[in-house]
């Protein structure tokens, strides 16, 4: 018979030798009640974290003339799928749903610049989805990862998480749009929503630093009582008819391939390509609790991108509030499934999320993306050539907004620092690789653009 291992044997065993064992599998979970609630409490607070896409990706899609009644139950599919299929195959608490950031290249930049069609731009996200999948399910994607110089992925890590702040803040409204004054300025403490979000930030840091089980769920469900009690408005939410699904025929499978060969349709597929790989490269790379578990997580991100396309909706990405549940104590794929279960309900109860107000999740988002600041102790800070490169990774993911393009900054100055100090042996053939990619990213959007 089969032995399974508390989850306190496993920690057991990976203090006493860290590679043999990392963290638990789904099995160990499934055999262990404190480590499975643990787990479902992480997936149920990384829903809610992330639950903003069922109605936020919809509403930029629409401005690609995309109908927002259909683009919400896409949203949620494929979702829904990719969640599962990272939690059962790769086992990674991760959580797959179309990304912000990616969407915006899709609809402001593919269909509003470049005049593409929807329906092409749903081409090129397929296509592109496609060279994403010969890396990710080929040798190379292992190649680039082990590649990647260690101090890059903790830039990688810090920068998602001041990103994540950055989100959490304006969700909060304790930071907006600084105007012609300033890039960000401070909320006004006369809105009542950042009064709430300033009492849900207390109430989850003090829940957090207690250490109570499931802290973050208590605090987003308190929070939204209290915003009910206080008629604080929630958000708003597109159409939820399920009679709808009658019409999802019209986004299903519908991508316009007839310009393939078009120089500008050609630019636009290496540049789609790269956002995918390179955003869910970074993701995983920094957030994976893991990194034995990168390859599968891998494979899953690049196939359920591939079906996002087929679905009729933006790009999947690997979320950054996946964070959030990693955060409660979630370590398997587990949590995926929770949060694939939650998107699946939410097709009949999206309606109950106009209740749950920004305010309440915001400080979840915060808290999360601080607690990822931690990463940077085991920095080299003596060497200006070593840390500079995940200075700009660290900045320039929150300032543009974009994970691959504040990577592309660290990653193609890498090289030049190692340069310019002499240090030729860490420059190797992968960062060397990488360095250009991203430098014909960088130029490829600016042509789009």
């Amino acid at each position: 018979m089969r032995h399974f291992c508390s989850i306190d044997e496993v920690n057991n065993m990976a203090q006493a030798n860290p590679t043999a064992v990392t963290t638990p599998s789904l099995d160990d979970v499934w055999h262990d009640k404190k480590q499975l609630r643990t787990e479902i409490l992480g997936g149920i607070t990384a829903f809610f974290a992330i639950s903003y896409i069922i109605v936020v990706n919809p509403m930029i899609l629409a401005d690609a003339k995309m109908p927002a009644s259909l683009t919400m139950f896409s949203t949620i599919f494929v979702s829904v799928i990719g969640c599962m299929l990272m939690g059962i195959f790769a086992d990674a608490p991760m959580i797959l749903t179309p990304g912000m950031g990616v969407n915006a290249f899709f609809t402001y930049t593919l269909v509003v610049d470049m005049r593409l069609t929807w329906q092409q731009a749903i081409a090129v996200s397929i296509i592109g989805s496609v060279f994403y999948c010969i890396i990710a399910f080929s040798k190379l994607s292992q190649i680039i990862s082990d590649g990647i110089p260690d101090s890059l992925k903790t830039g990688i890590t810090v920068g998602i998480g001041v990103f994540l702040v950055q989100i959490g803040l304006q969700k909060a409204g304790l930071i907006k749009s600084g105007g012609s004054r300033s890039l960000l300025a401070f909320g006004s403490l006369a809105d009542p929503s950042v009064i709430l979000a300033i009492f849900g930030l207390v109430l989850s840091l003090w829940l957090f630093m207690r250490k109570v089980p499931g802290g973050f769920v208590i605090s987003i469900a308190a929070t939204t009582i209290v915003g009910l009690l206080f008629q604080i408005k929630g958000q708003t939410v597109p159409n939820a008819s399920l009679g709808n699904l009658a019409h999802y025929g019209d986004i299903f499978m519908k991508g316009d391939f007839s310009q393939i060969l078009t120089p500008k349709f050609l630019l636009a597929i290496f540049a789609m390509a790269m956002i995918q790989l390179f955003e869910a490269m970074g993701i995983l790379e920094g957030m994976l609790p893991d990194k034995s578990k990168f390859k599968k997580s891998f494979e899953v991100s690049a196939f359920t991108t591939f079906l996002s396309g087929i679905f009729g909706t933006s790009p999947t990405v690997d979320a950054a509030e996946s964070a959030s549940g990693i955060q409660s104590g979630a370590r398997t794929g587990v949590m995926s499934i929770t949060v694939g279960i939650m998107f699946a309900l939410s097709t009949f109860f999206v309606p109950l999320l106009s209740f749950v107000p920004q305010a309440a999740v915001a400080p979840v988002i915060i808290i999360t993306g601080a607690l990822m600041m931690e990463d940077l102790k085991g920095l080299d800070f003596a060497h200006l050539e070593n840390w500079f490169p995940v200075f700009l990774i660290v900045v320039m993911i929150p300032f543009t907004g974009s994970v691959s393009t504040g990577m592309a900054f660290g990653f193609v100055s890498y090289p030049l620092c190692q340069l310019l100090t002499g240090h030729y042996k860490r420059i190797n053939a992968v960062n060397t690789t990488l360095a250009l990619a991203f430098l014909l990213t960088l130029v490829a959007n600016t042509f789009l653009s």
